[in-house]
């Protein structure tokens, strides 16, 4: 399996919570939004998630822990 470049990783959850303020602070603001949709897109593909909330998750569990849980074991500490 390919890993992502962590500091690739740890740029980009940067700068998606910076743009995820942005959105906050200019909800009707459309060019801040599209970019943020925009790297919100690129982290799941990073991150080889469905959702930008599950690739948020799996960049933060990966920039702290060196390696994306499989959500096949996340599942099973949620059961334990």
């Amino acid at each position: 399996m390919l890993l992502p470049d962590r500091n690739t990783v740890d740029r980009l959850l940067r700068h998606y919570r910076t743009q995820e303020r942005s959105v906050l602070a200019r909800p009707c603001d459309l060019s801040v939004r599209r970019r943020f949709e925009d790297t919100a897109y690129t982290l799941c593909v990073l991150m080889g998630e469905r959702t930008a909330h599950e690739a948020v998750r799996a960049a933060e569990r990966y920039v702290a822990h060196g390696r994306p849980a499989s959500r096949q074991a996340l599942e099973g500490l949620q059961g334990a």
